[in-house]
């Protein structure tokens, strides 16, 4: 080949090859052997020792945030050495081929030097890992229509997509796991796993859907081959996912949250999402149009439409799976567990607990349901009791309301409606009589007032679950009533 003059800013980027030095094309190599400077992107590839002699911008992973800040970071670095002085032509080789997923040949010709013509570029073809994953797999991608995506923006850039699909930069189980977790159906047929091409281990196998992120150990050199899936993928809650990450990684708030730090962020958000319930609950329970309007079109009486109200549970949901994918976050920083674990567990939780669903076991009502439930749920945790892992921070009456519910769900027999209600209105009877608390006082002495009062709430509880009404939802609703009229008065 002729070597041009020299003297002017110059990137020759070039491509590796996907495997050992036997691939990298003569146009590289010589381009290789005359330039003013060569620069790897990485040595982590199997034909980079062939060039000893030349840098690399691995030092930039170590100190970097994110890969996009890397990626940017070594192309200002190429167009510095570019620029000189005095200007250079500089040799760029990258892993594969530079005009396959290489996210830092798109920022360097985006670059504003490369724009405005200080600096230009030259891409050179190269031999890609795609030659070598489509001989594998005997596939002709122009006839099946096949789609390249990124393992680490794959829910992005997969969305809406059935397959087939190529995945490129498998690296980590990680990757692997938030592959999975962007897949809203598992697909049926297995999955092809590619790792290390064109080397001596290079190995080619199958692996089902559920056994990706368990049964080995991916790196740099490892892509996958999806020939069909179930349903699109769910590209907004790994955006979301992604966000989060983003935010660790860049916000000094975020960086600095904790799992305790956010516990109470965590209760509040919750409490939200309870209001913003009642809100659509008290729609959703209105006779007619005219009182849903009535109660709740009205701005100037505090209330809010229908529409507003379904806006603000969705917001309030919303801020709370915030809080949820934050957590998971945490968590995966710490190699304790990932989104795809907790998704997981609570799949794999909710299939043993219904067994009249997924099993041979008869439930005909909610009652013998929650008659499983509880019996399951005592021997997967191994619990003597029922009551164990009833949170001790509940408010009371919720404590009373699910007390009751384990009582039924080990076949006691509680009051009826009926024999509460006389209960309670001699409870009452008795704490407004001040004759008799006084001839009490003067029998036994002073009466309990606190622990009759227990057992009014406890017996109006009871009336309230057998009515099928939540007692705190139903107090917090006419609390909020009440406090509408309290700032009436005021």
């Amino acid at each position: 080949m002729t070597v041009e003059h020299r003297g002017h800013a110059r990137v020759d980027v070039v491509g590796l090859g996907p495997a050992g030095a036997g691939l990298i094309t003569a146009d590289t190599m010589a381009l290789m052997e005359t330039a003013d400077a060569v620069w790897l992107r990485t040595r982590r590839h199997p034909s980079a020792s062939a060039f000893p002699e030349a840098g690399s911008f691995d030092h930039h992973y170590e100190q970097g945030e994110s890969f996009d800040q890397v990626y940017r970071t070594v192309v200002e670095d190429l167009v510095a050495a570019a620029l000189g002085p005095p200007p250079a032509a500089v040799v760029y080789a990258v892993p594969g081929s530079p005009n396959v997923a290489e996210r830092t040949v798109t920022l360097l010709r985006e670059h504003p030097a490369v724009v405005g013509g200080q600096v230009e570029v030259r891409i050179h073809p190269s031999v890609s890992f795609l030659d070598l994953a489509f001989a594998r797999l005997g596939v002709d991608p122009a006839t099946v229509g096949v789609r390249l995506v990124d393992g680490e923006s794959f829910a992005i850039d997969a969305a809406g997509e059935r397959g087939p699909l190529l995945v490129a930069q498998c690296w980590s189980r990680a990757v692997l796991s938030n592959i999975k977790l962007s897949v809203e159906t598992a697909p049926d047929r297995p999955v092809t796993v590619l790792h290390h091409l064109g080397l001596e281990d290079e190995a080619v196998w199958e692996v089902s859907w559920d056994d990706l992120d368990r049964s080995f150990d991916p790196d740099h050199l490892t892509s996958l081959w999806i020939p069909q899936l179930a349903a699109p993928v769910a590209a907004e809650l790994m955006q979301l996912d992604e966000l989060v990450r983003t935010l660790r990684q860049r916000c000094p708030w975020d960086r600095r949250q904790t799992h305790g730090s956010l516990s109470r962020h965590l209760l509040e958000e919750s409490y939200e999402v309870l209001e913003a319930i009642d809100a659509v609950t008290a729609i959703d329970g209105a006779d007619d149009r005219a009182a849903i309007d009535g109660a709740y079109s009205r701005a100037d009486d505090g209330g809010v439409g229908e529409e507003q109200a379904v806006a603000h549970l969705e917001e309030e949901l919303g801020d709370l799976l915030f809080q949820v994918y934050f957590h998971a976050t945490l968590a995966a920083e710490a190699g304790r567990f990932t989104l795809a674990d907790v998704a997981r567990g609570i799949h794999d939780k909710l299939v043993s607990r219904h067994p009249h669903v997924f099993g041979d076991v008869s439930a005909e009502t909610a009652e013998d349901v929650a008659t499983n439930w509880e019996a399951i749920k005592k021997v997967e945790k191994g619990r003597s009791s029922v009551t164990e892992g009833i949170p001790v921070a509940l408010p009371a009456l919720a404590v009373a309301a699910k007390l009751q519910r384990k009582a039924l769900a080990v076949g006691m027999v509680l009051p009826t409606v009926a024999d509460e209600a006389v209960r309670v209105a001699d409870g009452v009877a008795l704490l407004g009589a001040a004759d008799t608390r006084a001839a009490a006082d003067g029998e036994g002495g002073a009466r309990d007032d606190a622990a009759e009062v227990g057992d009014l709430l406890f017996s109006l509880v009871s009336v309230a679950r057998s009515l099928g009404v939540d007692p705190e939802t139903a107090l917090r609703a006419r609390s909020t009533a009440f406090r509408r009229t309290v700032e009436e008065w005021g």
